[in-house]
């Protein structure tokens, strides 16, 4: 049976399969002319390396968020395709079965993808299969052709349990303080969406290599612009117009940023690309944005919904709010954006609409 024919067994025709790969690889931002290169790597994917996905400090939510995508199922299509030997949650086997698929696929060659924060301490928390996670991630991390760090807490600063009194640190720190060079690619996000995942893995199978990474480690195709520059609520955001009360529906299509919204210091596609195949992402269903695509989240970016007080600009660090317009000059707006800069200067942040007044 052919690689296509298996896709055909799973329902999915050659149309179909063809758009999804268009559809990935212009969330990649490639070119037209990259369609048919993907398309062949994907369709020889059968013969690429399986897949162990680890789960450690967890809600399993990346998990949900990745196997919850509609038809054609891209999870299935391309995670099936390059055989998920080893994953807790979603794996029919369990105790000496599933233990000895683990131990199976540490002797291939495989893709690591790690969900889940990690104790610094390996004799603390966070024990799977009887033994220590940290542990487990070690030995596996030692072996892979490449580490996958999926959501906030695998990734740089351990999400939320990275803030809790546990010792949780992401991938990366465990990497360095072991002095292992697996190359890494983190992909945070409170949980992970299915599009950044399987782009990531369409990338690699296509050019056997990650690619381009910012600072975190961060594919820059994903998390390379500021969510406040792309934000639906933007207009808003230029006529000073802030919410100030959840209850007022007047107010109810209002900037976020008095209630907390991390939008200005945040790098993420969200505003462009949403959940559930495109039916929602936070500031869209009222919420502010938490950050949660930053290294910040979630310990120095709580309480979530309480203004930020200080904002970091290129060249000049950490600025008070309230004085932003003084202190910054019209260079300095690079990085924040220059709305945001403008509209703080001129005193429209403090413009609440209805004659209300409150600092930011």
């Amino acid at each position: 049976m052919g690689n296509f024919d298996l896709l055909k067994v799973k329902g999915v025709s050659r149309r179909d399969f063809m758009k999804l790969i268009g559809a990935t690889t212009a969330a990649l931002g490639l070119p037209e002319l990259f369609v048919p290169q993907a398309a062949s790597a994907m369709e020889q994917a059968i013969k690429k390396p399986p897949v162990l996905w680890l789960e450690g400090m967890d809600c399993t939510g990346c998990t949900e968020s990745t196997i919850a995508t509609l038809n054609p199922s891209a999870a299935e299509l391309v995670l099936d395709m390059i055989s998920i030997r080893y994953h807790e949650t979603i794996m029919a086997g369990s105790g000496n079965i599933a233990e000895e698929a683990y131990q199976d696929t540490l002797k291939d060659k495989f893709i690591l993808v790690v969900e889940g924060a990690t104790p610094a301490q390996e004799d603390r928390y966070c024990m799977v299969g009887g033994k220590p996670f940290r542990k487990t991630l070690i030995e596996a991390a030692k072996k892979a052709q490449a580490i996958i760090a999926i959501g906030s807490c695998a990734s740089e600063g351990g999400g939320i349990p990275g803030a809790c009194a546990t010792g949780a640190v992401g991938v990366s720190e465990i990497l360095k303080a072991e002095g292992i060079s697996t190359p890494l690619i983190n992909l945070p996000c409170c949980p992970v969406k299915p599009t950044t995942l399987i782009g990531t893995i369409l990338y690699y199978l296509t050019y056997q290599k990650v690619p381009p990474l910012d600072s975190q480690n961060r594919p820059i195709a994903f998390y390379g612009t500021l969510l406040h520059d792309n934000c639906p609520r933007r207009g808003h955001f230029e006529n000073g117009e802030f919410l100030t009360d959840w209850n007022d529906p007047a107010q109810k299509d209002y900037c976020l940023l008095l209630k907390g919204c991390k939008g200005p210091k945040t790098f993420t596609d969200c505003a462009q690309v949403w959940w559930n195949d495109n039916a929602n992402f936070c500031i869209n269903a009222g919420s502010p944005c938490s950050g949660c695509s930053e290294k910040s989240f979630y310990k120095q970016f709580t309480p979530l919904y309480t203004k930020q007080e200080t904002f970091k600009l290129p060249g000049i660090g950490q600025v008070n709010a309230d004085t932003v317009g003084t202190v910054i000059g019209g260079a300095a707006a690079i990085g924040l954006g220059v709305h945001l800069i403008a509209t703080a200067a001129s005193g429209r942040l403090t413009n609440q609409g209805h004659g209300h007044k409150e600092d930011l």
